[in-house]
């Protein structure tokens, strides 16, 4: 008897002092479940505008490839432009290729200016972006001077990427073009060190440096 007595006054005064934590601090709670609900409801809203975004950049795309089908590149390079400044790192660069692959572009400030923009106002695995330095360094290779070239590839040459071999090869080539043959020939010498490389990479490094010796 005594024992449930002992009970009953714990669980009531348990309850009372629930009811004063509740009392003292239901501004509190409401405000947090309220924020919560705010915070949940935001991020959902967040994805959606994402998804809704993601999907309306891939129908631009596609509208581009089918105005470059039907001859009409302004429309389409106007749309591609959009979509690189929309600033979605997939899409934004299968725009900028596209532009090159099928030379849209010919003006080479233009072209530099689109790669500048996408490499400063997107996050990249970073094999990705070093694919963009490349490319970039590609095509200012017909234009720069020797040390803009070579600070435009130096992400490259101080990391084990795919890319590096890549851009040795491009610095002997234009050490070549410019008639530089002993600068030209430490770049191709270089790519012959490299562990596990395609066999091409070596067999053109080879050649020119065969090339080289018999010029």
């Amino acid at each position: 008897m005594a024992d449930n007595l002992f009970e009953a006054k714990y669980d009531i005064t348990k309850k009372s002092k629930l009811k004063k934590f509740y009392e003292l601090n239901k501004i509190l709670i409401f405000s947090s479940i309220f924020i919560l609900i705010i915070v949940f409801g935001s991020f959902n809203f967040y994805l959606g505008k994402k998804e809704k975004e993601k999907i309306l950049l891939s129908e631009n795309y596609i509208q581009a490839k089918i105005y470059l089908e039907n001859g009409n590149k302004t429309e389409a390079v106007n749309i591609l432009k959009s979509v690189i400044f929309a600033n979605d790192p997939a899409y934004s660069t299968l725009c900028l290729f596209l532009i090159l692959n099928e030379n849209l572009i010919t003006d080479y400030k233009e072209l530099l200016a689109l790669f500048d923009h996408l490499l400063a106002n997107n996050k990249f695995e970073k094999e990705i972006e070093n694919l963009l330095v490349y490319k970039k360094a590609l095509l200012n290779s017909n234009f720069a001077n020797e040390s803009e070239l070579l600070e435009g590839v130096k992400p490259l040459l101080n990391t084990d990427t795919l890319w590096r071999p890549h851009a040795l090869l491009l610095l002997g080539d234009y050490f070549v073009s410019k008639k530089e043959y002993l600068k030209a020939k430490q770049f191709y010498a270089q790519i012959l060190t490299i562990n596990n490389l395609q066999k091409e990479l070596y067999e053109q490094a080879r050649l020119q440096l065969s090339f080289i010796a018999n010029d």
